[in-house]
């Protein structure tokens, strides 16, 4: 079984976040305060905190093996 490492689910996040931020930019009508750009935003904070999180995870995993070849 092929794993996906965390780094490569982070640029997946990142991708996703920009994709909802192009698409609430992009469905403002008059007023930045309805539900569809709230969600969207919303939906792309979780995407960018959840890539950050994956991140981290690929560095500390990283760390760990560097300290258990030594």
């Amino acid at each position: 079984m092929m794993r996906i490492s965390p780094l490569t689910s982070a640029f997946f996040y990142f991708a996703l976040g920009s994709l909802f931020t192009y698409i609430a930019i992009q469905s403002v009508e008059g007023s930045v305060f309805n539900f569809i750009t709230i969600l969207l935003a919303f939906f792309a904070t979780i995407d960018f905190v959840v890539g950050i999180r994956l991140v981290n995870l690929h560095f500390r995993i990283k760390k760990a093996r560097d300290k258990k070849k030594k």
